[in-house]
């Protein structure tokens, strides 16, 4: 059997690089729930309408009883995919909804090489 590399979807060749960002939220005592139903509406949102928009990830702590912070993974084609999104409706609704909700924000931007399992072909 021969073994492929899958690509991420968009992605034309292993070669091409695409825009990533993580966001790392603390958030208010108590504000969790509604955070997290804020923000997994957004991440929803956002791989259904922008089809740049490749990965959204949002990454919660085991015990969410007593969360207080959220991690966010996101992959987009370009740079110019996630200024776009910025620019949608469903973000800036996201972000002024949930605005009072969060202590501190760090953002932070990379670029992406994919690494992946190699894939059976079926």
């Amino acid at each position: 059997m021969t073994a492929s590399r899958e690509k991420a979807p968009g992605l034309g060749s292993e070669s091409a690089v695409a825009f990533a960002i993580t966001v790392a939220f603390e958030l208010v005592e108590g504000a969790y729930l509604e955070f997290h139903r804020l923000v997994a509406e957004n991440a929803a949102l956002s791989v259904k309408l922008e089809p740049d928009c490749l990965r959204f990830d949002v990454l919660t702590p085991a015990d969410a009883a007593t969360a207080t912070h959220v991690f966010l993974y996101e992959i987009y084609r370009d740079r110019a995919a996630f200024d776009l999104h910025l620019a949608s409706a469903h973000f800036r609704q996201f972000d002024e909804r949930s605005r009072d909700l969060v202590i501190s924000k760090t953002v932070l931007a990379y670029t992406v090489r994919e690494n992946a399992k190699i894939q059976e072909p079926i």
